[in-house]
């Protein structure tokens, strides 16, 4: 088992803990594929972690991530992508999801603050509606320009790295 594994939740033991967590911290939640990992991704965790006191990354399953992305996604599997975010400290949990959005875990959690990249218009963020509704905050994190996930995959295909 790798330190960071402590970091890992299923849901149900991520609830247990979460009545603890929220008598004296701000929890922050955002979620996403983070198939290959680069600046833009590192930058927006980082700036999502400053919102509040404990981060809180959904992070899709290899099958949702094929039924958002398509057959050749993901290029990591949810292991190694699961590893590489427990490891950020930045990041304080990480829980795998099955659904094609997070409206589940954030329901659930009931974050303090949503966090999604600023190519979201804040009432076109799932899971907006229950926050809000429960006392939360929705931001939205500007996005490290010419980074994406998709763009590098397509460099690599083309061989221009």
């Amino acid at each position: 088992m790798y330190p960071s594994a402590s970091k890992v939740f299923p849901l149900p033991d991520f609830l247990k803990k979460l009545p603890e967590l929220r008598q004296n911290k701000k929890i922050v939640f955002t979620n996403g594929c983070f198939d290959l990992v680069h600046i833009g991704h590192v930058d927006y965790l980082e700036k999502a972690r400053q919102l509040g006191d404990f981060l809180v990354v959904g992070l899709n399953t290899d099958q949702s991530v094929q039924r958002l992305k398509g057959p050749n996604r993901p290029v990591s599997p949810e292991s190694s992508r699961t590893r590489v975010m427990a490891a950020f400290e930045f990041v304080d949990a990480v829980i795998l999801f099955d659904e094609d959005t997070p409206l589940q875990l954030i329901s659930a959690i009931k974050p303090d603050i949503l966090v999604k990249g600023n190519d979201y218009q804040i009432h076109n963020i799932v899971g907006a509606d229950v926050v809000i509704r429960n006392g939360g905050e929705v931001k939205t994190i500007p996005l490290v320009e010419g980074f994406s996930t998709s763009r590098l995959v397509e460099k690599i295909k083309l061989n221009e790295l």
